[in-house]
């Protein structure tokens, strides 16, 4: 599906990031986990096509993407950002018809299998019942449920996201984890995203892409590779990590920072 190989990426002649090799597949949620200036944000802006590859190649469905136009490149990739804030009032099922810009002709509005597919987006996670309310109105966690909805009605085989939780309280921040493992597994979306809480990839990642202060790249499963030396040396806390035996008789795995655990070299 999307597959980077031995891909460096930066700004000018300058590396940021170098060698990062990961296939991601259908169904999958792999999350990038590292500290702020890794270039995190920079390797998304390279998958997308709005920074140039300084060296490896992005491939696509077994294509490399140089070799995909924009707008097919567009069809098959969505992107969900952190915020949006559209300079107009449109109401939420304008917003999420929007994602079908890549499968119209330039001026064309949006038609009946587009309408429907965006109704079918907003169903999916669960918040039909915003079709009509006006999109600068609503909750941040509703906005970006919204965002969501919108980047699944393009009908994407790949769908980027950067850090889809960020801003959110805690109770959407679990909401919107869930949404996404749940439409990665049930629509067989290979998902990438960002995020700075551990525990969201301990719960929900497939796997893991994680970026160290020396900006090297480690791909695996969550349970292996989130590790307390990982969190000390990379955010300089100290953590534990323990599996939990919850009520309904699953395991799960989560990091508790120590109180006052912070160590001097993170600075």
């Amino acid at each position: 599906m999307l597959e980077l190989r031995n891909l460096s990426c930066g700004y000018g002649r300058r590396p940021l990031l170098e060698a990062v090799s990961v296939a991601l597949q259908g169904g999958e949620l792999l999350c990038l986990l590292g500290p702020n200036g890794v270039g995190k944000t920079t390797l998304f802006k390279t998958i997308l096509g709005l920074l140039p590859a300084l060296g490896g190649e992005i491939r696509l469905d077994g294509r490399s993407a140089a070799r995909w136009s924009r707008r097919d490149f567009a069809r098959r990739v969505g992107y969900v950002p952190q915020t949006h804030a559209p300079p107009f009032p449109f109401t939420v099922r304008d917003v999420v018809a929007m994602g079908r810009a890549a499968h119209r002709s330039v001026f064309a509005a949006p038609g009946t299998h587009d309408r429907e597919l965006a109704a079918a987006a907003l169903d999916t996670l669960g918040i039909s019942a915003l079709a009509e309310a006006r999109y600068t109105e609503i909750s941040g966690g509703e906005r970006q449920l919204v965002l969501i909805a919108r980047a699944l009605a393009q009908a994407p085989r790949v769908l980027v996201m950067d850090e889809p939780t960020s801003n959110l309280d805690y109770g959407n921040q679990l909401k919107v984890m869930a949404h996404v493992r749940r439409i990665a597994a049930r629509e067989d979306i290979g998902v990438i995203l960002t995020t700075h809480h551990p525990n969201h990839a301990l719960l929900y990642a497939s796997r893991v892409l994680l970026i160290d202060r020396e900006r090297r790249c480690h791909v695996g499963a969550p349970q292996a590779l989130i590790t307390e030396d990982y969190l000390r040396s990379t955010y300089g806390v100290e953590t534990e990590i323990h599996d939990i035996h919850q009520r309904d008789g699953h395991l799960a795995r989560l990091c508790v920072p120590r109180l006052g655990g912070v160590l001097s070299c993170a600075t």
